[in-house]
């Protein structure tokens, strides 16, 4: 293999590929990352054997050939360079890699690709499009929700519901649900219900971020994998087995109290709030109060910690219903609010101790359901 390409090209192509490197495996390879020319370009392939992530950088290519090398060490030195032209030559009886770039060059040893693992790569079967921009931001929206805890692992994962042209995601880690339903542009055949880890899909989302490509993501599902195909960049992820709950039967299907709030103005008390609720099983109290008659009504913004002190916010609010009081954790209260794009917010409620459901007001398709916390934590 003899190729050469600019440093800055490189440089991207590493740090989008890098995320997928193992970290910590028995398998060497798996920390390496796979150099191989493709049709013209330079390709770049890591994976952990859950999730794989190829990406394409224009080179001009000299020889023809493949390799691995360590992803740290090729990373860091590739940074370190100037933005120049880069110059690699394998010498495959060693699989040793020079490189040369102005005045600096090195020798990197790797291992054969031929014992790199295969990552698929994407197919015909069950195939869509979806815009890349409306793609990253139902991820952003969704993923968070999705729980940590691998005890229950189906639950670490999105159910993505393809249905005639629409296209549901969901997630759930017990106290708190987020789902997003949208149109896509093309059809999916038949209903197709499938898990994703919610790793995968904030990988997908970093990737989508750094990527300026425009045009739409190839979607490709096979029996137990999904492809997200870009025309230089493509992320495999293996699919997660098993049923997900019943996410529809959390969700109330009425509501007596509505109050419409500023989506900055609350997300700023919740996060000052979250300072004092910290120490205190992360407490955050909302107090509803409707303004007499045409004026607005108010949510005060309250917690406290013994040992630290209590913290007081109010936000104009325009409330439908009764005085009510509610308490959330403060840390979902800030993740559902840092994700919605809308000027306002709605939380639909019906008692203290009932789910609240947060829905941006103006734009159909989000809601985000979340457990209430016990007033007497406080």
């Amino acid at each position: 293999m003899k190729v050469s390409c600019l440093q800055e090209n490189l440089t991207r192509g590493l740090s989008i590929v890098s995320r997928a490197v193992a970290t910590r495996s028995t398998l060497p390879i798996l920390g390496n990352i796979k150099l191989e020319t493709d049709e013209g370009r330079l390709k770049l392939s890591a994976t952990n054997l859950e999730i794989g992530i190829h990406c394409w950088i224009g080179a001009q290519v000299h020889e023809e050939g493949a390799t691995t090398v360590p992803a740290r060490l090729l990373s860091d030195f590739v940074n370190s360079l100037p933005p120049d032209r880069i110059d690699m030559e394998l010498n495959t009886r060693t699989q040793s890699l020079h490189l040369r770039c102005a005045r600096f060059s090195a020798n990197i040893k790797g291992l054969d690709a031929q014992d790199f693992p295969l990552i698929p790569t994407a197919g015909a079967d069950h195939t869509v499009q979806i815009s890349a921009d409306l793609l990253r931001e139902m991820v952003n929206q969704v993923a968070f929700a999705a729980a940590t805890d691998e005890s229950r692992p189906i639950l670490t994962g999105v159910l993505a519901t393809f249905e005639g042209q629409t296209l549901t995601m969901a997630a759930a880690d017990g106290f708190r649900l987020s789902v997003r339903t949208e149109a896509i542009d093309n059809s999916a055949d038949d209903k197709l219900e499938i898990i994703i880890p919610a790793r995968a899909l904030n990988e997908l989302s970093r990737t989508l971020g750094a990527s300026d490509e425009a045009e739409p993501v190839q979607v490709t599902v096979t029996a137990n994998q999904i492809v997200f195909h870009m025309s230089s960049i493509e992320l495999v992820s293996r699919l997660i087995e098993g049923n997900f709950p019943n996410y529809r039967q959390i969700i109330p299907a009425r509501h007596d109290i509505r109050a419409r709030v500023s989506t900055h103005d609350l997300l700023k008390a919740v996060r000052i709030a979250a300072l004092f609720a910290r120490d205190a099983a992360n407490v955050v109290r909302l107090d509803l109060t409707p303004g007499p008659e045409l004026t607005p009504g108010r949510i005060v913004v309250t917690s406290s910690a013994d040992q630290l002190g209590d913290n007081l916010g109010e936000v104009d609010a325009i409330i439908e219903g009764e005085a009510a009081v509610i308490a959330f954790n403060a840390k979902f209260l800030a993740d559902v609010l840092g994700v919605l794009n809308t000027e306002e917010v709605a939380l639909e409620m019906t008692t203290s101790s009932s789910p609240g459901v947060f829905k941006p007001v103006g734009k159909e398709g989000f809601l985000h359901v979340i457990m209430p916390m016990h007033l007497g934590a406080r």
